[in-house]
């Protein structure tokens, strides 16, 4: 279990640092370019720090209480899949913010809210394995302390 522990302690760590350093892009970069904000480079500092940080933090707690990659396949599913989608919604939202403070009619693509949407409908998916894994270890706990 301790192997599990720090690594939500470490993906805590690389979110807090890619979402406090997307937050300094985001400031200098349109900064630079003389947009005042309203792109969504603004929320990729917010995105990374609360679905990263946040919930590292909170995946750490559950894991130490519930033990939840006892099982271990769909436990390793749930891990890979909610990193994956925080990382490409996160990417995304900065392509895109990118793309708006340059002025590109690149930004309204249907193809990058297309690969945004996937981000988020991959982080759905991510959920909905939290909650099977969850909820197995809970029906467990029932049957050994009946």
């Amino acid at each position: 279990m301790a192997k599990q522990l720090k690594t939500w302690y470490w993906f805590a760590m690389i979110y807090t640092a890619l979402g406090l350093a997307s937050g300094l892009f985001y400031r200098e970069f349109t900064k630079l370019n003389g947009v005042p904000g309203g792109t969504q480079l603004a929320v990729a500092h917010t995105h990374l720090l609360t679905l990263g940080t946040i919930f590292s933090l909170i995946f750490l707690v559950l894991e130490r209480l519930f033990r939840l990659s006892e099982v271990t396949r769909r436990y390793k599913a749930f891990v890979i899949t909610w990193n994956a989608g925080v990382l490409v919604t996160a990417t995304m939202l900065v392509v895109k913010g990118c793309l708006q403070v340059l002025g590109s009619d690149f930004a309204t693509s249907p193809m990058i809210a297309g690969i945004s949407g996937l981000g988020h409908m991959t982080i759905t998916a991510a959920f909905i394995l939290l909650m099977i894994v969850l909820g197995k270890r809970l029906a467990e706990s029932e049957s050994t302390h009946a």
